[in-house]
């Protein structure tokens, strides 16, 4: 079965009476200015504008595409006319996609009798978040292991041969078919539009995704990488019944607007035909320049291969300088004299390896002018506050700070020059920071352990000088009840049984 739209051969003939009187008419414009009146015709012929004219693509109104995509969900009756149609779909609902065979007579003869394969994607609809798909795609795998974007429902399809999902692409789905077989596909969509939303006061709106095809067919190698034709349509997904209930909202809300305000909206329609796009850009594309979004090469897989293990394997990451010996490159905060380079190096000492090709040529200057806000459109709200507080130098404040000093042995020192009748000077004494995260002894033996330069396993004890005089043995519960930047006077004693030592703190 084949679909094509013509214009009836009487409509042809009204349609091109009318622009014979038209291109007529227009010479009598401006008459009325006298001598200096000029045809606008002639203004037409200008090479300004036939310049222009030869750079846009002929158009064809009788253009029959080799393929036809129709997906069965009916269009939203709440868009106007010349927006791009919208489609809401439930979460997890299989959904039929009619692949169609559209050809002339005698179109691609090379084809015939031969299967095509066929790329599906659900891939983003807005610039901002192609930009970040791949970060995107990432966060949600995070949030939802072992689940999937898009599926193909195998059961209820009709003529798809080898269907295949790489487990690494979730948006991602490809099977081959025959053009001159009834073939339908049921797909199915596991996220939902506000899963990518930004979340600021509730109620926010979903973003729009795109269910883009791409057809190929076999080269001399056997290979699927000639492209045939692409098309793709808008939709939204919502939780499991949300989109009927959209889709009634939208249809009550048309039904209150004046006859005169529907006019500038489009009729819904029972199904949805996918409409000729570019196709998705090759593997070569993506490896040459920053990627736009979560590309995939179109020979990812083996068609001869049972197992359906992908030949594409991930490109590594970029490689970045040695800097482990390289005093003057190991710098904590990032600088804004830092080159691209540098930049590059930065984000992999800090684990932000995942977004270094989308920063591939940032320098430093240009990291440190992004904003909070610019930071989490962009990377997502857990890494983009990350990235922010490291590019902004900000650390993460301790649980609990405490300052140390050695104290006792200043004191004898100072004690003997005074019984030696030696002029005793005015003097400081120097105070070691310690910061607690864990607030436990274990903690605290180990920092103390560090300062003294010896092993944790030669403090035997640590004790809190109380009242009197007394030694309390420290606790975790004690820790977590020291006050921060609380000061105390550090003394050690050697232990009775070993070689380790006791640390006393006043």
């Amino acid at each position: 079965m084949a679909w094509a739209l013509k214009l009836p051969l009487a409509d042809e003939v009204i349609e091109s009476g009318l622009v014979q009187d038209f291109d007529a008419s227009l010479s009598g414009i401006g008459q009325e200015l006298g001598a200096g009146a000029y045809s606008m015709s002639d203004v037409l012929a200008l090479p300004i504008f036939k310049q222009e004219e030869s750079s846009l693509p002929p158009e064809n109104e009788n253009k029959i595409l080799p393929f036809q995509y129709v997906l069965c969900a009916a269009t939203s009756p709440a868009v106007k006319l010349h927006d791009e149609t919208l489609t809401y779909l439930n979460q997890g609902q299989s959904y039929e996609i009619r692949m169609l065979d559209n050809r002339k007579i005698g179109e691609l003869p090379e084809i015939n009798g031969k299967l095509v394969k066929s790329i599906f994607r659900v891939v983003f609809h807005d610039r901002r978040l192609q930009y970040t798909e791949h970060q995107q795609l990432e966060g949600w795998r995070w949030n939802r292991p072992g689940d999937r974007i898009l599926d193909i429902d195998i059961p209820m399809s009709v003529g798809i041969i080898d269907p295949r999902a790489n487990p690494t692409q979730l948006n991602t789905v490809e099977f081959l078919w025959d053009p001159s077989k009834r073939t339908s596909v049921f797909i199915q969509v596991h996220c939902i539009s506000t899963e990518f939303t930004m979340r600021k006061h509730g109620g926010e709106k979903g973003v729009p995704f795109r269910v883009q095809i791409d057809t190929f067919k076999e080269n001399e190698n056997g290979e699927y990488t000639e492209h045939l034709h692409s098309a793709s349509c808008q939709i939204k997904v919502f939780k499991p019944k949300g989109a009927d209930r959209k889709q009634k909202t939208d249809r009550e809300k048309m039904e209150k607007r004046t006859p005169h305000e529907k006019e500038k909206y489009q009729p819904s329609y029972e199904t949805t035909i996918l409409t000729e796009c570019s196709p998705w850009p090759e593997i070569t594309y993506v490896n040459n320049s920053p990627s736009p979004g979560f590309n995939s090469s179109h020979s990812s897989f083996s068609i001869g291969e049972g197992n359906g293990s992908p030949n594409h394997q991930p490109e590594p990451p970029a490689p970045i300088a040695d800097v482990s010996h390289t005093s003057e490159l190991m710098l904590v905060n990032l600088l804004p004299t830092s080159t691209p380079q540098e930049a590059q190096q930065w984000l992999h000492r800090n684990r932000f390896s995942t977004f270094s090709r989308l920063f591939r040529n940032f320098s430093g200057a240009d990291l440190l002018k992004l904003t909070r806000e610019d930071v989490i459109q962009i990377c997502g709200p857990a890494d983009g506050i990350r990235l922010f507080n490291a590019l902004k130098g900000r650390m993460v404040r301790p649980r609990l700070t405490i300052y140390v000093c050695q104290e006792s042995q200043q004191l004898r020192d100072l004690q003997q020059k005074h019984e030696d009748g030696d002029t005793v000077t005015s003097t400081f004494f120097v105070y070691h920071a310690i910061y607690l995260e864990e607030l436990t002894a274990a903690e605290l033996t180990e920092k103390l352990a560090q300062l003294f330069s010896i092993s944790s396993q030669q403090i035997s004890q640590i004790y809190k000088q109380g009242p009197t005089g007394i030694h309390v043995l420290i606790s975790d519960e004690m820790i977590q009840n020291f006050q921060d930047e609380s000061c105390f006077v550090l003394d050690t004693m050697k232990a009775e049984t070993n070689d380790s030592y006791h640390i006393i703190l006043k």
